[in-house]
């Protein structure tokens, strides 16, 4: 497990956002943030629900979300935000809302 980025929910636009039609949120390039920062903006009509959607969350980069996630709680299947990227949200032991990623290269 490799530490991606920290995911905050914002009503904001921000500069550059890029829509993610499967689960209607827009979202920014953590990777060019300074500090790793992906900001989120659901529209109201967004399928997420709950943890996702009004928590922030802590995102690592794994080679299989399937391993790196055995006994976590599932709060979003996986499913693909961008075409070379896969990525599933889950619970902590402690609540916290944890976002694996598969990817290869720049996910951007």
């Amino acid at each position: 497990m490799e530490f991606s980025h920290m995911g905050v929910i914002t009503d904001q636009p921000k500069k550059d956002e890029i829509f993610v039609e499967a689960t209607r949120v827009w979202i920014t390039n953590f990777a060019k943030h300074p500090f790793h920062v992906e900001w989120l903006r659901f529209e109201p009509d967004s399928p997420v629900s709950g943890p996702v959607r009004n928590q922030p969350h802590v995102a690592y980069r794994v080679d299989s979300i399937e391993e790196a996630s055995q006994g976590m709680k599932v709060l979003l299947e996986p499913f693909r935000p961008l075409e070379n990227m896969r990525v599933g949200f889950y619970e902590s032991s402690d609540g916290a809302v944890i976002e694996l990623m598969e990817y290869q290269g720049d996910p951007f």
